[in-house]
Order: C-alpha cells, then sequence, then structure tokens
C-alpha cells in the first residue's frame, strides 16, 4: 500500500513540474494549493532534496524546483525514494536474505508476477504523464 507520504511526495512533483521554468516555489504556496499541511510537507521535500529529486533555497525568493525536466522523472522511482521498496513480499526486496523455502514456496510464482505487475505500472509512467 502507498503511503500518505509517497502520495503527496507525487503531488508535490507534480505541483513542481506544473510550475516548471518559473524558479523557486515557496513551500507555503504549495502547501495551499495542495491543501496539504506546510509541517508535512516539510519533511517530504527534505526527503525529496536528500534523493535529488527536488532543490531547494532558503531566504526571501526561496522555494523548490525541479532538478530536471518532468519527462526524466520515472513515478517508480519517487514512491520507491519516498515509501522504500514496493515489493509484496520481504523475499522480493533488494538485498532480501536468501529464502530457505524458496525450492518449495507455491506462492513464489503468484508473488513474483504481482510485483513484476506493480514494478511495470509505476516504472513505466514519468511526471509528465500525470500532468
Amino acid at each position: 500500500m502507498i503511503s500518505t507520504k509517497g502520495r503527496y511526495a507525487l503531488r508535490v512533483m507534480i505541483d513542481l513540474a506544473e510550475n516548471y521554468g518559473k524558479g523557486y516555489i515557496p513551500l507555503k504556496d504549495i502547501a495551499d494549493r495542495q491543501e496539504i499541511s506546510k509541517k508535512y510537507l516539510e519533511i517530504i521535500v527534505k526527503e525529496l532534496v536528500k534523493g535529488k529529486m527536488i532543490v531547494g533555497v532558503g531566504g526571501r525568493g526561496g522555494g523548490y524546483m525541479l532538478c530536471h525536466a518532468p519527462e526524466k522523472y520515472v513515478i517508480g522511482e519517487i514512491l520507491e525514494l519516498m515509501e522504500g521498496s514496493l515489493a509484496t513480499v520481504a523475499c522480493l526486496t533488494k538485498d532480501a536474505p536468501p529464502c530457505k523455502r524458496i525450492q518449495v514456496c507455491k506462492t513464489l510464482p503468484l508473488w513474483k508476477e504481482y510485483d513484476e505487475m506493480i514494478h511495470n505500472f509505476f516504472f513505466n509512467k514519468k511526471l509528465i504523464d500525470l500532468l
């Protein structure tokens, strides 16, 4: 399940994409347009900056902007930055220890197929597709 943090991060990214090329966008403006608490958005944009999705500048005339053009952002990458792995079961996460039941697990093919569908869905969509 995608958390509020992941959903709100997408809304921030969409807002910044809609204002791409207009300079730094104040967080207060994003919060007002998206009807999200500015305090909560501060947590989200901090992670987006750390993940090199956006850049921020403080002070007068400051705010946030995308690091790249909207067509360069993959939705799956944004969600994974905010949510961590999108894998449905622990054994399919990156760097998961080998499962001792892998040879006998009857449900593994189901989870692999489901994870592939999720991955393909989110990683074949770009931020520009949501504008």
